[in-house]
């Protein structure tokens, strides 16, 4: 019996400067910033929302991930119901938990880990009921994930069997290679790919919607932040640029013209 599927949602960013990160992302994005304060002691942690629904959270980057020399970065939250059976799981077939299930007071279980490639990930047992699927064009919504790995057939062999995902599509990118496209869910979409050269390490990348591509270009840069390929057209008739923000993380944009 196949698997239902379980798709990242939930988007987190560690950084160096959380009020810069804020101040940046609300402007590039459009997302509405509020504070989180439902779990006492909690560090300060900042939810952007699109419309009226949370898509992710901003959060200073512990003292323990900046003494290892981790760069600011967005990681993803995969769903789960069950995570101890998703990290024994997990690490069964051959992947890695770097932090073991703990408690997030008031919200529920998180556990960070790595697929058999490498890229990081977390899983997130949610305390409260599941919440409606947002439309996958929503602007502000993350439209698009994307793995650059080491193994890309490996990979979705690892994501298909243990998260449900189902294959899209192939596309020949030539001296790039093979582009496998995947869908996690109705509303959840990605690609796969073997990493270039100059990334160093296998590790996802989000695409944030945005209403237009040029215009939320100008406002990257304009609000200190580096363009680093793009914007250019892709298959779907979308636009996308990737994107550095001032801080250093990695992100991108998608929207449905230019």
């Amino acid at each position: 019996m196949a698997k239902s599927p379980m798709p990242f949602f939930w988007y987190e960013l560690m950084t160096t400067d959380l009020d810069a990160a804020e101040a940046f992302y609300t402007a590039v994005v459009g997302w509405r910033a509020e504070a989180f304060d439902k779990a006492p002691g909690m560090p300060r942690y900042i939810v952007v929302n699109a419309g009226d629904r949370g898509v992710g959270g901003l959060m200073t980057m512990p003292e323990d991930a900046t003494k290892m020399g981790m760069p600011p970065a967005w990681i993803g939250y995969i769903h789960t119901k069950d995570i101890e059976a998703s990290t024994a799981s997990l690490k069964k077939v051959g992947g890695a938990v770097h932090r073991a299930p703990d408690d997030i007071p008031g919200v529920g279980r998180f556990a960070v880990v790595a697929d058999p490639q490498g890229a990081t990930f977390m899983f997130l047992q949610p305390n409260g009921p599941d919440q409606p699927v947002v439309p996958a064009t929503t602007p502000g919504h993350i439209g698009w994930h994307e793995l650059y790995t080491s193994d890309w057939k490996a990979a979705f062999d690892f994501y298909s069997s243990e998260y449900g995902w189902a294959k899209a599509g192939e596309f020949d990118m030539g001296e790039m290679g093979i582009y496998m496209t995947f869908t996690a869910g109705p509303e959840s979409g990605g690609g796969m790919m073997n990493k270039p050269a100059q990334i160093p390490v296998p590790v996802w990348q989000f695409y944030f919607n945005v209403e237009g591509i040029d215009a939320a270009t100008k406002r990257v840069t304009d609000n200190g932040g580096k363009v680093l390929m793009g914007p250019m057209a892709v298959p779907s008739n979308q636009w996308i640029v990737q994107c550095q923000d001032p801080q250093g993380a990695h992100f991108a944009l998608l929207a449905p013209v230019r």
